[in-house]
């Protein structure tokens, strides 16, 4: 085995070990190369299908290539699609574009608050509708006790403080200093109830090995990673439009980002630079993520 497939094996095992355990089981969809790759695996795990909802929480301002491709994907694998959004604050313009609030507070209300709402049940929520490709509201929302995410330890730092089951509180508050330990893949699922417990089955997984695998395995991405229209630039890590951008980079494929990576042009620049509410956070988003966040 490669270290590709060391990882992969890795990964399949926390999906099927989580899967055994937790029956009201999701897994988060931010439609980015890492939660893409999460969804390649899932669907590998279980042999072509995945056996529990994927939830993509829309803030109504990710780049539409993003969209589309999410919807796109859902109907061509056979995807069980459940969409998050806090309605509220996009009607009210409770937001960072609209010029109410700043970076932080809008990543709260429209990532945190709106991924803790979706995933309670408490808040409205829509499901895609394969016989028409429409979104529809979603009439028997049901809370879910775990879901599965697309995070890295090597993304930046807070990242690399989880475990591969992390708890969350029952308002999906995070504390950090108790955690439960894990060794030799040996993983603690049994909690009490009312923990909320994420699930990472990429944390061992580095920015090259994502682009490697993606490679390996002709994952089909989106378009807007690679250079294009004569310019050196393109997106490294996706987000919100406004609050995300691209880097200096002429890489116009898989092959030639796999390349730029094992050359190390990035080594001293920061996975999620061009995201501009990092740099608003000085906990490094952990600030964030202690409440919720992805």
């Amino acid at each position: 085995m490669n270290h590709l497939d060391r990882l992969e094996a890795q990964s399949v095992y926390i999906f099927r070990e989580a899967y055994r355990d937790f029956k009201q089981l999701g897994m988060l969809w931010s439609i980015g190369k890492d939660s893409t790759v999460l969804l390649w695996l899932a669907r590998k795990a279980f042999f072509g299908h995945v056996p529990f909802p994927l939830i993509h929480i829309d803030t109504s301002y990710k780049i539409p290539e993003m969209i589309r491709y999410r919807n796109e994907k859902a109907l061509e694998w056979n995807l069980n699609l459940i969409v998050g959004q806090d309605t509220e604050s996009i009607k009210n313009k409770r937001t960072f574009p609209d010029g109410s609030i700043d970076r932080i507070a809008c990543c709260k209300a429209l990532k945190a608050d709106a991924l803790k709402y979706t995933l309670d049940g408490t808040w409205p929520r829509l499901k895609l509708n394969h016989s028409t490709g429409q979104l529809e509201p979603d009439t028997s929302p049901t809370p879910f006790t775990g879901v599965i995410v697309g995070a890295r330890a090597d993304e930046e730092g807070s990242r690399s403080k989880e475990r591969y089951f992390s708890p969350r509180g029952i308002d999906h508050d995070w504390d950090i200093a108790d955690q439960p330990p894990e060794f030799w893949n040996q993983y603690k699922t049994d909690f009490a109830p009312g923990t909320h417990v994420r699930i990472h089955p990429l944390l061992d997984w580095t920015e090259l090995n994502i682009w490697e695998y993606i490679l390996r395995e002709n994952i089909p991405i989106i378009d807007t990673y690679f250079a294009k229209n004569n310019e050196n630039i393109r997106y490294r890590s996706l987000g919100c439009y406004p609050c995300t951008h691209p880097v200096d980079s002429p890489s116009r494929n898989v092959s030639e980002i796999v390349e730029e990576l094992r050359t190390g042009k990035f080594v001293n620049i920061a996975e999620r630079s061009g995201r501009a509410q990092d740099k608003e956070d000085g906990g490094g988003l952990e600030t964030l993520r202690r409440e919720g966040y992805m």
